[in-house]
């Protein structure tokens, strides 16, 4: 039996895996690519759709599903299809068309399983294609016809306070999960929907092929996932409450964090 067999690794990517330049590093990845010879499973857990993430994907050759969309979708590149999503109902434009009017500053973007849709673009949306190698396809919220994942705000750090108050104000809010991902996107996701859900998710479908699930993050959106893992950690750059959430902590994401918490645990699974 390999050393890590059973374990499935999950790490989110921004602030986590990924540098603030949004590179990876070298040791990072020749940690991931011995965690993975040694009979580990490796993947991603991420708000980003699964067309921000194939890239990624590919580069580090990761061996299982990926959660993506804030643990609103289990998607497999293996077979290149979704395993799982939740959905929202259209009554979320809503909140799009009172971000329209009342915020004309904030971007505006629309995600559904196959593709993000840019319905007004800014800074923050063009800073959103940059950071994830993402071609803007332009479409206005109400046109989009697909089944709705999720909606994406993007706007400067020192709006969303407003931002969230007068969105969490509206009663249509109610029937979604509201929630800050990054001190630049505000996100619109189904109800009951978090990281916890792709902890869950992940081990139902590798069932047992797994016993023990590793999670790393960084952000108040990786804590239920934190929560819910066996064993957690949070980087040294984590959020208060995602620092709370884990059981360990590690070096920061511009530190190798995941070549550091690889080598503890082989330290660890060495000795048993």
């Amino acid at each position: 039996m390999k050393k890590f067999e059973g374990i499935l690794f999950l790490s989110d990517l921004d602030g986590t895996l990924l540098r603030y330049d949004k590179s990876v590093s070298q040791e990072n990845i020749n940690a991931i690519t011995y965690f993975m010879a040694e009979g580990g499973l490796f993947s991603f857990v991420s708000g980003r759709s699964p067309i921000a993430m194939r890239e990624l994907y590919e580069r580090l050759h990761a061996n299982a599903p990926v959660g993506c969309l804030n643990g609103g979708g289990i998607y497999d590149f293996a077979q290149n299809k979704m395993l799982w999503s939740a959905t929202i109902s259209r009554s979320a434009l809503q909140l799009a068309n009172f971000v329209e009017v009342n915020f004309p500053d904030v971007g505006i973007e629309v995600n559904t399983n196959d593709q993000i849709y840019f319905s007004r673009l800014n800074a923050y949306t063009d800073k959103h294609c940059r950071d994830e190698s993402l071609i803007p396809c332009m479409r206005y919220y109400n046109d989009v016809d697909e089944p709705l994942v999720k909606l994406l705000f993007a706007a400067e750090a020192n709006r969303m306070p407003t931002l969230s108050k007068a969105l969490s104000e509206l009663p249509v809010s109610k029937e979604f999960n509201l929630m800050q991902s990054d001190p630049n996107y505000y996100e619109v996701l189904p109800k009951g929907i978090d990281k916890a859900n792709s902890v869950r998710r992940l081990s139902e479908i590798l069932g047992d092929r797994v016993h023990t699930v590793i999670a790393v993050g960084d952000n108040d959106n990786d804590a239920p996932m934190l929560r819910t893992a066996t064993v957690s950690y949070a980087v040294a750059n984590a959020s208060p409450l995602a620092k709370a959430s884990a059981t360990r902590h590690t070096v920061s994401n511009e530190e190798n964090a995941i070549a550091a918490i690889i080598e503890e645990l082989d330290r660890e699974y060495s000795n048993r």
